[in-house]
C-alpha cells in the first residue's frame, strides 16, 4: 500500500532551515525505517483538545488521531497520571488496588461472558498474547485475517499484518481473505465475506492445518474502512467456531466509543467474541493495552503458563485508563461520536453530490471513510486525489491521512470530543481542497 501522505527526503527547500536540520538529526539517530507524515512534515510542540500546535503557535485541527481519544492532554487524564506517578508505580506481582478497580470498571463495558482482563503495553502485545491463548485453547495454528489487515509489530503479529508490506514472511498457517468491501460487493456482504472465510478453512483442511482463530478489526480500517451493515460478521464467525477456531475481535482502533453508542465494533454485529484486544485510545496517548476474554478460553493457558509483563497493568497506566473511561462516560463521548459522525457523514455525502471524484462515503460513529475514484462506473481507485486532499488540508491546517489497497481512501477518525463546529471546519476545508484538485 502506497503512503499518500509521506514525506520524501530531498524536498528540504519546501521547509524551514530549522526543520530541515531537525529532519537530518532525526535520520542520523533514528535510522532509515521511520517515516514522517505529509509532503511537508509537520513540527508539533503542543496539543489541547482537538488541536495541535506548531512552534509558531499555529493551530491544526486533528481529524485523524484516535490515540488521543478524549482529546489531547485532557485535564482529568493528566491529573490522574500525575497524581498516581507521585504515589506509586510498580508491577503486577505486588498487590495494589488500582489494577483491580480499573479491570472491574473496564469489564462493565463488555458482555457478561467476558470476565478476565490481561494487561499489556501495546496493541501489538495484546494481539500477540491473544494469539498465544488462542493456540493454547484450540490446539490449532491456522489464523484468518483480511488482505490488508494491520494487527501489530511483533514477529508473530507482523505475520498477521499484511499492510506492513511484502517483506514480512507469512507461513501457510496464515490465510488472507478479501475484506468486506461494501462499495464493490454486489449483494450480501456478509455472505461474500463468509465465503472467503469458508474457503480459507477449506484450504487449511486440505493442508492439514487446524484452525485457531479469525482475527479481524471490526471496522476493517486498514482495508479501507468498511463497517458494513450491523450483523454481517455473524456468518463468518459461526463458520470459524464450527471448524474449531475462535473469534478474536481487534478493537484497538474501533473501540472505546469510536463507533458510537455501541461502544465496540463487534457490538454492532450482536456478537460476543472469545477474546477482545484493546489499546491505543484506552490510555489517551499513554501506552496501555490488553486482552479481555471468556474464562474457559484462558483456563489451560493460565494453568500451564506464567504471564508477566513488567509495565502492563502498572498503577500509573491503570489510573490513566480509569480516567479515560470516566471522561468517556461523564462527557457522553460515545453518544457524541454517533451524533457528530452522522453529521459529518451527511456533509461528506453532500460533497459527493458535487464532486464526481468521490466514489463512496461510509463509516460508523467518528470513524469514516471517503473513497476517491477515477470513474464511478469502474470504481478504479484515484490515489492522486487522496494525495492532493491530504496535503492540501495540511496546508489549510487540517490533519488527515489515507488508507486502503489503492491508497485512495481518507481515514477520518478525530478525537471523540469533536463537535459539529469542528466538523464544519473540516468539511469546508475539504471542499476547498477538492475544488483545487
Amino acid at each position: 500500500m502506497a503512503m499518500v501522505n509521506q514525506y520524501v527526503p530531498g524536498r528540504e527547500g519546501d521547509i524551514s532551515a530549522a526543520d530541515a536540520a531537525l529532519i537530518k538529526r532525526r535520520g542520523e539517530v533514528l535510522g532509515p525505517a521511520y517515516r514522517l507524515f505529509y509532503e511537508k512534515p509537520l513540527h508539533i510542540v503542543r496539543g489541547e483538545g482537538v488541536w495541535l500546535y506548531d512552534p509558531e503557535g499555529n493551530a491544526y485541527l486533528d481529524v485523524y488521531n484516535n490515540v488521543a481519544s478524549v482529546g489531547h492532554c485532557h485535564p482529568h487524564v493528566v491529573e490522574a497520571l500525575s497524581k498516581q506517578a507521585g504515589i506509586l508505580n510498580t508491577h503486577t506481582r505486588y498487590l495494589h488496588e488500582t489494577i483491580v478497580d480499573y479491570a472491574a470498571k473496564l469489564l462493565t463495558k463488555f458482555p457478561a461472558a467476558l470476565k478476565h482482563v490481561m494487561f499489556t503495553c501495546t496493541g501489538s502485545e495484546a494481539n500477540d498474547l491473544a494469539l498465544r491463548i488462542a493456540k493454547s485453547y484450540t490446539k490449532g495454528t491456522g489464523v484468518i485475517i483480511t488482505q490488508l489487515a494491520y494487527h501489530g509489530l511483533t514477529v508473530a503479529i507482523s505475520e498477521l499484518s499484511p499492510s506492513l508490506g511484502d517483506y514480512v514472511e507469512r507461513g501457510p498457517q496464515v490465510k488472507l481473505v478479501p475484506a468486506p468491501d461494501t462499495y464493490r460487493i454486489d449483494g450480501d456482504v456478509g455472505a461474500a465475506f463468509a465465503a472467503g472465510v469458508k474457503q480459507a478453512l477449506a484450504d487449511m483442511k486440505a493442508q492439514g492445518i487446524k484452525p485457531c482463530a479469525l482475527l479481524v478489526d471490526g471496522i476493517f480500517s486498514s482495508d479501507g474502512v468498511f463497517p458494513g451493515e450491523p450483523g454481517f460478521l455473524k456468518e463468518a464467525v459461526e463458520a470459524v467456531r464450527a471448524a474449531g477456531g475462535i473469534y478474536i475481535a481487534d478493537e484497538v482502533q474501533p473501540g472505546f466509543g469510536r463507533v458510537g453508542p455501541e461502544f465496540w465494533g463487534f457490538a454492532r454485529h450482536g456478537l460476543v467474541p472469545d477474546i477482545v484486544t484493546v489499546g491505543k485510545p484506552m490510555g489517551n496517548g499513554h501506552p496501555i493495552a490488553g486482552a479481555i476474554m471468556q474464562p474457559h478460553v484462558v483456563e489451560e493457558f493460565g494453568r500451564r503458563s506464567r504471564y508477566f509483563n513488567t509495565f502492563g497493568g502498572n498503577p500509573v497506566s491503570c489510573a490513566v485508563g480509569r480516567a479515560v473511561l470516566e471522561v468517556i462516560e461523564n462527557e457522553g463521548l460515545a453518544a457524541n461520536a454517533g451524533k457528530v459522525g452522522e453529521y459529518m457523514k451527511a456533509g461528506l455525502q453532500r460533497l459527493r453530490q458535487r464532486y464526481d471524484v468521490i466514489g463512496d462515503v461510509r463509516g460508523a460513529g467518528l470513524f469514516l471513510g471517503l473513497e476517491f475514484v477515477k470513474d464511478r462506473r469502474t470504481k478504479e481507485p484515484q490515489a492522486e486525489a487522496a494525495t492532493h486532499v491530504v496535503n492540501d488540508l495540511r496546508r489549510r491546517k487540517v490533519l488527515i491521512s489515507a488508507t486502503g489497497p489503492g491508497a485512495n481512501i481518507l481515514k477520518i477518525r478525530p478525537p471523540l470530543v469533536f463537535t459539529q463546529e469542528h466538523a464544519d471546519i473540516f468539511l469546508d476545508a475539504t471542499e476547498k481542497a477538492l475544488a483545487s484538485f
